[in-house]
C-alpha cells in the first residue's frame, strides 16, 4: 500500500516537474526561435560577423545571460544561424518540388521557386547564402565548412534533379549535368547580385528567360518547358511586366 501511495505521489510529483521543464523548454525554444529569425536577417545584410550575443539581447529585449546560455559563444549562434537558414531556404526552394515528378518541369519549378525566394526577400539582404559566402570564402574554420556544406549540398542537389530529369528522358542523353547546373545557379545567383545592389527587379525576369533557353536546348521536348518564366511574387511579377513592356508587339510580318 505505501509503494502504491509513494508510486502515485512520485507521478504527480514527476507531472508538475515535468509541466515546468516542459514549459521552460518550450519558451526556450520560443527565444531561439526569435532570436535566429532576427540573426538570419542581420547576417544576410552585414554579414555573419555583424552577430553578437549583446547586440541581439539588446534589439530583442532579452537578457545577455538568457541569450548566452542558448547559445554560449559568438561562433555557436552564426553556426545556428547557418543552421536556421538552411532549414527555411530548403523550406521556400526545395520542399515545394519533392512531390513532382523527375522531369524538366521539375527542374524548372526548382528555379522558379530559387528566383522567388531572392526577389521576394525571405531574408531581407535577398540570398542567405550567396551573401554569407562572400564574407567566409577565403577564411578557415567551422562557420566557413558549414557554409561551404550548405552550398555543396545545394550544387548537388540541382546536379541530381537535373540528372534525373534526363534519365527520366526529359533531357539529352549526351548532358552534361554538372555544366547545366552550374550555368542555372550562375544565373540565379547573378539576378540576386544585381537586384539586391542595384535594386533591379528586372534582373529576375531576365534569368528566368537565360535558363529556360538553357533548358529548352537540352529538353527533348522543348514544349514541355514555357518559352517565357511565369515568376511568381509581388517583385518578379513587376520585373516581368517591366521587361515585357519593353518588348516589341509581334505583328503578322515578323510573326
Amino acid at each position: 500500500m505505501s509503494t502504491s501511495m509513494g508510486g502515485g505521489t512520485a507521478e504527480r510529483t514527476a507531472g508538475r516537474v515535468d509541466g515546468r521543464v516542459d514549459g521552460r523548454v518550450e519558451r526556450g525554444n520560443q527565444t531561439r526561435r526569435l532570436v535566429l529569425d532576427r540573426t538570419m536577417d542581420i547576417a544576410s545584410v552585414e554579414g555573419l560577423e555583424g552577430l553578437s550575443l549583446g547586440r541581439i539581447a539588446t534589439e530583442l529585449k532579452l537578457s545577455k545571460s538568457g541569450v548566452f546560455a542558448l547559445f554560449g559563444s559568438k561562433e555557436e549562434l552564426q553556426l545556428a544561424t547557418v543552421r536556421a537558414a538552411v532549414d527555411v531556404y530548403s523550406e521556400h526552394v526545395v520542399r515545394p518540388t519533392r512531390e513532382l515528378p523527375p522531369g524538366t518541369a521539375r527542374v524548372w519549378a526548382l528555379c522558379s521557386n530559387w528566383l522567388a525566394y531572392s526577389a521576394d526577400r525571405v531574408f531581407a539582404g535577398g540570398c542567405f547564402f550567396y551573401a554569407v559566402s562572400a564574407e567566409f570564402d577565403a577564411r578557415g574554420g567551422p562557420v566557413h565548412d558549414a557554409i561551404a556544406t550548405a552550398r555543396d549540398d545545394w550544387v548537388g542537389y540541382m546536379e541530381r534533379t537535373v540528372d534525373k530529369a534526363r534519365r527520366a528522358g526529359g533531357f539529352v542523353a549526351e548532358l552534361d549535368v554538372p555544366q547545366l547546373a552550374f550555368e542555372i545557379i550562375a544565373l540565379m545567383e547573378s539576378a540576386n547580385a544585381q537586384s539586391v545592389l542595384h535594386g533591379d527587379e528586372v534582373a529576375y525576369e531576365r534569368a528566368g528567360r537565360g535558363i529556360l533557353y538553357r533548358l529548352r536546348a537540352a529538353a527533348t521536348d522543348p514544349d514541355s518547358l514555357p518559352e517565357l518564366p511565369e515568376l511568381t511574387g509581388a517583385r518578379t511579377v513587376r520585373a516581368v511586366r517591366a521587361v515585357r513592356t519593353q518588348m516589341p508587339e509581334r505583328t503578322s510580318e515578323n510573326g
